[in-house]
């Protein structure tokens, strides 16, 4: 059997092809996520606002309860927890929302450079309309300096907005320091969590985060639902609507709820409740052993962010000299990224790495591993095999990689140009 030219035959080794190593583009359902969302597909069907019959008495119970195991999962109540169609949506809601409630308070927000899009672009968006957003740099390890966000933070700041952990390079931004800078200014702060979420401890009270983006599918839950923590005291955070309608989720999101996806959320957050402390050494020790066989095998390669503060499944390294697509399709039955999946669909070398000071060359010759809760070792080894075997073929058809084995100084090198 195949699918797109790829053998879905064993391997020799006994490994299943093609493998999937593109876990922060999205996870695989959990089976035991799957088993608690069928009932609710077909004898449970019931609208969670039918408040007048069992029907929506059943699905709005099993709402409650999701709402409670995602809360827990991050120290909230359960009140807290607004559902939405993802975390695309929780961005919008969580910036959107509070620039239209604090307007007359100010109109600066800041964030930094290597945000998801889905903040990037709502804050270009409120930009077009008179709000004024500073975008932090971030240094070579991918992380903001603290000193520079205190000195962005002026009268006028009514939000700050960065993430938790960055989806391309893994880091750890750190969210306890930038909430109690935020809590002392009196300033709301919103945390996209999606990549964070289930995989490294979260604590809203801890962190003094006042508004966090979640969503079920990069925790072996499903697609198309998602979740925004509001805090309720301490201080209480409103937020205008973006979506108009009957008034659900506490006036913050009309829309009739999809219950089958929340009840699928919801298990998902308590499996990683559970598993995450296990999860999390495993997963750091098969990306540890991934990285170890490329950088043993293979020079000019480079892991891309901090290691000191990183999710434990994801690793971004540069093999120099190779370009990202060629080595992408010389390892065609494996599934990784050259970049975020929400950007993957450009050629553009990813602004996450250039933020980090990479130049375009290298920023393109990256590729993101994302391991997870379904990976085993033998495909950590079959991988780094396929890598270092591809790399090294498309080297020794590399005039640059001969030019540097042979000590010449690229730099200094003076490219002749057509027509002189």
């Amino acid at each position: 059997m195949s699918t797109n030219g790829t053998n879905v035959n064993n391997d020799v080794n006994g490994v299943k092809l093609p493998i999937y190593l593109d876990n922060h583009a999205t996870t695989p359902m959990d089976p035991r996520v799957l088993e608690s969302m069928i009932p609710y597909f077909t004898g449970k069907f019931g609208n969670a606002a039918s408040r007048n019959h069992q029907f929506g008495w059943e699905a709005e119970a099993a709402v409650e309860k999701a709402r409670e195991q995602i809360a827990k999962l991050i120290g909230a109540t359960a009140k807290e927890i607004i559902f939405t169609s993802g975390a695309t949506e929780s961005n919008n809601l969580a910036i959107k929302g509070v620039a239209e409630m604090y307007k007359e308070k100010g109109n600066h927000i800041i964030t930094a450079v290597t945000e998801h899009k889905a903040v990037l672009d709502t804050c270009k968006r409120l930009e077009k309309y008179g709000y004024r957003v500073t975008y932090l740099p971030v240094g070579a390890d991918g992380l903001i300096n603290l000193e520079d966000l205190k000195r962005a933070i002026d009268d006028k700041t009514i939000l700050v907005t960065i993430m938790a952990a960055n989806n391309e390079i893994g880091v750890l931004q750190p969210i306890d320091e930038i909430g109690a800078i935020c809590k002392e200014k009196g300033i709301l702060f919103h945390s996209d969590a999606v990549q964070a979420l289930g995989k490294v401890p979260l604590d809203v009270n801890k962190s003094n985060i006042s508004i966090m983006s979640l969503t079920g599918h990069k925790l072996y839950g499903p697609k198309g639902v998602g979740a925004l923590y509001v805090r309720r005291k301490n201080p209480r955070v409103q937020l205008s609507a973006i979506l108009d309608g009957g008034g659900h989720e506490r006036g913050m999101r009309s829309g009739t709820l999809n219950v089958p996806g929340i009840v699928g959320f919801g298990k998902a957050a308590e499996i990683a409740m559970q598993e995450m402390p296990e999860e999390s050494k495993r997963l750091s020790a098969l990306r540890d052993r991934l990285m170890n066989k490329l950088l043993s095998n293979l020079d000019e390669t480079h892991v891309n962010g901090t290691m000191e503060r990183h999710l434990p499944g994801n690793l971004n390294i540069s093999f120099v000299y190779v370009e990202g697509e060629s080595l992408l399709m010389g390892i065609n039955d494996i599934a990784v990224s050259s970049g975020s999946a929400c950007t993957s669909a450009t050629l553009e070398p990813s602004y996450v790495l250039k933020a980090l000071g990479l130049g375009d060359d290298v920023a393109h010759s990256s590729i993101r591993f994302g391991i997870g809760r379904f990976n085993t070792e033998a495909e950590i080894d079959y991988v780094a095999d396929r890598i270092i075997d591809t790399v090294k073929k498309l080297r020794e058809l590399s005039p640059l990689y001969e030019m540097v084995k042979e000590g010449i100084d690229l730099s200094k090198i003076e490219w002749q140009t057509e027509g002189h």
